[in-house]
C-alpha cells in the first residue's frame, strides 16, 4: 500500500487543484492571490463587472502576467500572440 501526500489548493471555498507537487500548488496559489489583488484593483478604479467575469478576467491576467508585462512596456499583441501559438504547438507536438 502506498501513501501519497496530496497538496489542495482551494480558492473562495472551492477546489481549484488537486496535485501532488507542492511546488505547482504553492505557484498556483501565489497566482490565486494576484488574482485577488487584480479584481480588487480593478473593482476600486471603477469598473464594474459581474463577479464570474472579474475573477476570470483576473485569473487570466495573472496567469498570462509575463505576456502582460510586455504589452505594458509596448510589445505589439500580434507578436506575443504569435509567440504563445508557436509553444502551443509545440507542446503539441512533443505531448
Amino acid at each position: 500500500m502506498a501513501i501519497t501526500t496530496q497538496y489542495v489548493v482551494s480558492h473562495k471555498g472551492v477546489e481549484k487543484l488537486v496535485t501532488t507537487d507542492k511546488k505547482a500548488a504553492d505557484q498556483y496559489d501565489k497566482m490565486l492571490d494576484v488574482a485577488d489583488n487584480l479584481a480588487q484593483y480593478i473593482e476600486a478604479k471603477g469598473i464594474k463587472l459581474d463577479e464570474s467575469v472579474a475573477e476570470e478576467l483576473s485569473i487570466m491576467l495573472a496567469k498570462n502576467k509575463d505576456n502582460v508585462g510586455k504589452l505594458l512596456k509596448g510589445t505589439d499583441a500580434d507578436s506575443i500572440l504569435s509567440s504563445e501559438s508557436a509553444e502551443v504547438v509545440k507542446l503539441q507536438a512533443n505531448g
